[in-house]
């Protein structure tokens, strides 16, 4: 017979004890390793927490604009001049020492309203991984269950949304852009700021000079007044200031009505356009599929809507060509990311409404050449400035969305308030 191996046979004389020890060592040894792979010692998956939110500041932040802004809605009587614009900022912080920083905002009214559910729910995300994002949506979605899940309580999650997010980037020392999967490092880009009709057209013709001079590439203006004659002049008069070559649309603000938009839509064909956005009520799915198939000229709508589940039927109904999604109206980037894909999956344009902040990085990820709307109201609330040269908005190397909390933000502070450490 030939004898067992030496270890083998020096097993079997070891005193019961000390064989004990060693099983029981060895099994310790072996749920370490199982734990930092990720597996508890019966094999079952286990939470690989990276860090921890350790508290959440919400600012409520009232931005002034110099003068009152109308666009149509102003002159057919549904809204009054806009004197302000109010910000939700989020600003998470881990145990890590990572932070990130987001905002909603609302217009006219709203804004008291996000920073109150905003401050109810933010509680819950004490403790939680912040890497968990979509998670973390569900969760608070589900918090103010009762209230719905669009409008100002999806747009109070919209700031901690976009927060999660820019912390994420910033710890991966990646521009948000980059994280999500870049397809260009720079969008085509157009102002709107501008083009409203509260200036008359000469002024409006000054403002597209000095924009195109500071290197963006198109111009919006606002349309949509009681006489449409008056609207057409303004679109004539723009048009032959620009040339031909200089890309224009233009927002009729929800003012027209189904007959009165076929008519517009038909006599703007000859001015070339980019789009005509809004032409309809925002919730008109039909009445805007019926010019969409009927028009030259691109439609373009979205900015209104709060959910994915709202754009979804512009998207069932075939009713645009172009998508203008606004992260901050329908919750944030989680969902935006959703309904980015439903549009590439129709093969619709994409040219995200307003926070050219957030939407430069969405629109740099979005597969085909979409467009990012230029505001510069928003310049006093951060220390950066995106860089438009010849006409496209450039990502900059900065982590995150790139944008830090200025000085002057923090002085039109109105309330706050800190969750957590």
């Amino acid at each position: 017979m030939v004898p067992p191996p030496r270890d083998v046979a020096e097993r079997r004389t070891l005193p019961a004890a000390v064989v004990h020890h060693v099983r029981r060592v060895s099994r310790h040894a072996k749920q370490t390793l199982d734990r930092h792979r990720g597996r508890s010692y019966l094999g079952v998956m286990t939470a690989a927490v990276l860090d921890r939110i350790d508290s959440v500041t919400l600012s409520s932040v009232t931005l002034p604009l110099p003068t009152g802004i109308s666009d149509a809605k102003v002159l057919t009587g549904r809204q009054r001049p806009m004197t302000e614009v109010a910000f939700l900022f989020a600003e998470i912080t881990t145990e890590g020492g990572h932070e990130g920083v987001g905002f909603s905002y609302a217009k006219r009214a709203g804004g008291p309203a996000q920073f109150a559910h905003a401050r109810e729910v933010a509680p819950d995300l004490i403790g939680e991984d912040p890497s968990d994002i979509g998670r973390l949506w569900t969760k608070l979605v589900w918090a103010g269950a009762s209230v719905g899940r669009s409008g100002a309580a999806t747009q109070a999650l919209a700031a901690v949304d976009v927060a999660l997010w820019d912390l994420k980037a910033r710890r991966a020392g990646l521009p948000l852009a980059k994280l999500l999967g870049a397809h260009r490092d720079s969008v085509r880009c157009y102002d709107t700021s501008g083009g409203f009709l509260h200036e008359p057209v000469e002024q409006v013709k000054d403002n597209a000079t000095r924009t195109l001079s500071a290197g963006i590439g198109g111009i919006k203006i606002k349309v949509g007044q009681p006489d449409w004659r008056a609207d057409l002049r303004r679109v004539a008069a723009v048009r032959e200031h620009l040339g031909d070559d200089v890309p224009l649309m233009v927002d009729a603000n929800q003012q027209w009505d189904r007959p009165t938009a076929a008519r517009m839509g038909q006599a703007l064909d000859e001015f070339g356009l980019v789009w005509i956005e809004e032409p309809l009520d925002a919730y008109d799915a039909e009445g805007h599929a019926d010019l969409a198939r009927t028009l030259t000229t691109a439609v373009a709508s979205g900015e209104l809507l709060t959910s994915v589940a709202e754009h979804r039927e512009l998207i069932r109904h075939r009713a645009v060509d172009i998508l203008q999604p606004d992260a901050p109206r329908i919750g944030g980037i989680t969902q935006f990311l959703k309904l980015a894909t439903l549009a590439e999956h129709a093969n619709l344009g994409l040219a995200p409404h307003y926070a050219m902040e957030i939407h430069v990085h969405l629109a740099a990820a979005y597969p085909d050449e979409p467009w990012v709307e230029h505001f510069d109201w928003l310049y006093p609330l951060f220390n950066e400035r995106l860089e438009c040269r010849d006409g496209r908005m450039h990502l900059s190397g900065r982590p995150g969305l790139g944008i830090t909390l200025s000085e002057q933000a923090r002085a039109w502070t109105v309330d706050r308030t800190t969750i957590g450490s």
